[in-house]
């Protein structure tokens, strides 16, 4: 894993000068809970305007790479980099993301707050499948804005209890909420994290997202076969996966008179 016992504190910065704005609206300044806690969001008066260019797709009919321009990283974008304090194995450590590159996927996903409702149910699902992951090369990674002491905690707390007991992978702390805001989940009134998930591939570039509000719980089978699927098509570029693919079933040419092979057999 990559990662390392240390007490500094979190520090971000990007691999992609892109995925950062100058001109984006400061966080404010007043970060608490309403006292109704629903678990949905509100809807944002105002959302940042996204466009995409599928210019260089269609250069190509082989081609299925779009490059998103957008402050914001999306799917084809290259993730964020950060370096943050983490708890894991009842210890605080250190992780960077870009120590990944090269070596293995991640799963980095998002969660609002320690010692809530559905979060508890997400972060142990994933730690249950962790040898799951592990075998395909993958390395998980839990984000909240908690601090590295409410992790350590809740850690520590048995599981019959709301807590998480051990975990198998690295709980991190967005104190700072950068690494929240510089992967678009921030909510900025509560300081915390909408249920945002990614799967960053070896050359760390975003392959999947997935943004759901604060009462919707994740599926690990799903990000599982989404996973999955990925590596299938990374190791078969000729090949793409229909609809709820999964290793085993027949994929599909992108080709209008080879696809008919697939369509003929369903």
């Amino acid at each position: 894993m990559a990662y390392s016992a240390t007490s500094t504190t979190v520090a971000l910065f990007s691999s992609n000068p892109r995925a950062f704005s100058t001109k984006s609206n400061p966080i404010s300044q007043s970060l608490p809970l309403p006292n109704s806690f629903t678990g949905l969001r509100a809807p944002l008066l105002s959302r940042v305007a996204r466009s995409v260019s599928l210019s260089r797709a269609c250069h190509s009919r082989k081609s299925f790479v779009v490059k998103a321009s957008s402050d914001l990283p999306l799917v084809g974008n290259t993730a964020p980099d950060f370096e943050a304090e983490a708890v894991f194995d009842q210890e605080f450590i250190k992780v960077k993301l870009s120590e990944y590159i090269g070596k293995k996927y991640v799963i980095l996903f998002f969660y609002p707050l320690d010692f809530t409702f559905v979060c508890p149910t997400e972060i142990t699902a994933f730690s249950d499948r962790y040898e799951e992951f592990e075998k395909l090369n993958t390395e998980i990674l839990g984000v909240s804005t908690d601090s590295v002491f409410s992790h350590l905690a809740w850690v520590q707390t048995e599981r019959k209890s709301g807590g998480l007991g051990d975990l198998k992978y690295p709980l991190i702390s967005d104190i700072t909420k950068t690494i929240s805001k510089s992967y678009g989940v921030l909510i900025p009134d509560q300081g915390i994290a909408l249920r945002g998930l990614f799967i960053i591939d070896k050359e760390g570039i975003i392959q999947h997202s997935t943004i759901n509000n604060l009462a919707i719980g994740r599926s690990v089978d799903e990000t599982m076969r989404t996973l999955q699927a990925l590596q299938y098509v990374q190791e078969n570029p000729d090949e793409v996966c229909p609809a709820g693919w999964k290793p085993g079933e027949k994929s599909m040419k992108p080709d209008p008179k080879l696809s008919k092979e697939y369509f003929a057999a369903i």
